[in-house]
Formats: structure tokens, C-alpha cells, sequence
């Protein structure tokens, strides 16, 4: 399992799996969603908007699965 790290608190589905280069488009994601390939914290996920946060596991089936880490800003 591979982290991605965010500069945000949290992050669209979509949006994260644009930013990693896991996907090239949104549309990607939406058939990915319709062929429930795609899982968040162990569930089919169906919520292309879905808002994940630190600690949140992605899974795609057959390509692989990724934990949101949030980087820690230095005060």
C-alpha cells in the first residue's frame, strides 16, 4: 500500500486519484464507480465527491491501494 499526501485537511475522490495519477479524467473515475472496482475503508464506494481524510484507504481492484496522509505544516 503506497501513501499519497495531501496539503489539505481532505480531498475529493476524483480529485485525489487526478492528483496521484492513478486516473487521467474524471470520466475515469465515474466508470470505475459503476463498475464498484472501487472501494474506500473496505466498502464499495459509489460517491465520486466523496470526501476522504487522513487515514482513509482507497482500493482499486486490480491496480492497487493507497492511504491518505495529510502533511503536517511546520509551525
Amino acid at each position: 500500500m503506497e501513501k499519497i499526501t495531501i496539503h489539505t485537511e481532505n480531498i475529493q475522490l476524483d480529485q485525489l486519484l487526478k492528483w496521484a495519477g492513478i486516473v487521467e479524467s474524471g470520466g475515469q473515475v465515474k466508470l470505475m464507480l459503476e463498475d464498484e472496482i472501487i472501494k474506500v475503508n473496505g466498502n464499495i464506494e459509489t460517491a465520486r465527491r466523496r470526501r476522504l481524510h487522513e487515514g482513509d484507504i482507497v482500493e482499486i481492484e486490480g491496480i492497487g491501494s493507497w492511504q491518505v496522509a495529510v502533511e503536517q505544516s511546520e509551525a
